[in-house]
């Protein structure tokens, strides 16, 4: 867990870019899936995004870091969200 943390925490990438980061990855990620959000939806989803992928990066040994990485990253993860998202069953 420490080391999803620290991708999210990454010195390379702050604040303000991983809201950038996720906004860009949550639209490309939109975009892909045929969805419709709001840009609020789309950073959450962005950063969740690459909250999953750093956590598989991790579990792989693959080093993610700078914000083309991150961004790449948070996108295969957006991406994954919203299709496992638009697959889920829904309620009547």
């Amino acid at each position: 867990m420490e080391d999803a943390q620290a991708f999210l925490g990454n010195p390379s990438v702050g604040f303000l870019e991983m809201l950038l980061i996720g906004a860009i990855a949550g639209w490309i990620a939109e975009k892909i899936t045929q969805s419709n959000h709001s840009i609020f939806t789309n950073i959450l989803v962005g950063i969740a995004g690459a909250f999953v992928v750093g956590v598989l990066a991790s579990i792989l040994n693959i080093p993610v870091f700078g914000f083309f990485r991150t961004l790449v990253a948070a996108t295969i993860g957006a991406i994954l969200i919203l299709f496992v998202w638009h697959r889920a069953p829904r309620r009547a």
